[in-house]
């Protein structure tokens, strides 16, 4: 007994004996046994890499690139046809006005030569003065029919922003102040775009 108090005393108790039937049982057994291997062969699941996700990834940037710029190019294509078209039938459209117009003056261009080449030893002054006139007069219809205005403001209050002030007279009385006296040129307005001034001479009352 004494030698029993003074194992444990030292730290040395003596070892129980552990029923097999309780906790901890075959524990030394157990740790001697060898750990299971794993094997080193791959498995049938899938597992993506850093690698392959950004191949993939980058595949898909250079998919979308090469769609974008398909894109942008029949775009840019379209467009360059599209500016071509326009540019041909503006041109075409301008023709065919000026031919239009063109057209308008043919009449007119035929009686002046009509009196441009007579013999003068065959033909007196009114006659030349009548076709003169007469050639004139077509032209202005021609012209006012495709918008030309004529501004001929005899009698009329002065207009800075149609007519053009040359010289000024005296008015012999208060209401004809600020009027045009005469016209030395007469102007000219196309489809509301004035063209020339009418360069006039205007009253002034002086009191």
């Amino acid at each position: 007994m004494k030698s029993s108090r003074k194992d444990r005393r030292e730290g040395h108790p003596h070892p129980q004996a552990v029923p097999d039937d309780q906790p901890g049982a075959g524990a030394t057994a157990q740790a001697d046994e060898p750990l299971p291997v794993v094997s080193g062969e791959p498995t049938d699941v899938p597992v993506e890499t850093d690698d392959t996700f950004t191949a993939q990834a980058g595949e898909d940037v250079r998919r979308a690139l090469d769609e974008q710029r398909d894109r942008y190019l029949r775009l840019a294509a379209e467009y360059d046809n599209y500016r071509k078209r326009s540019i041909k039938e503006r041109n075409e459209a301008g023709g065919r006005a000026q031919a239009d117009v063109v057209r308008l003056f043919v009449d007119a261009i035929d009686d002046l030569a009509r009196f441009a080449h007579v013999d003068p030893s065959t033909v007196d002054s009114t006659t030349v003065v009548q076709g003169v006139e007469l050639v004139e007069k077509k032209l202005l219809k021609a012209l006012t029919g495709i918008g030309l205005q004529i501004v001929n403001p005899v009698d009329q209050p002065f207009d800075p922003a149609a007519h053009e002030a040359v010289m000024t007279e005296p008015a012999l009385a208060e209401e004809d102040d600020h009027m045009v006296a005469r016209v030395f040129q007469v102007g000219y307005i196309f489809n509301g775009q004035l063209l020339r001034p009418a360069r006039v001479v205007v009253k002034q009352w002086n009191g």
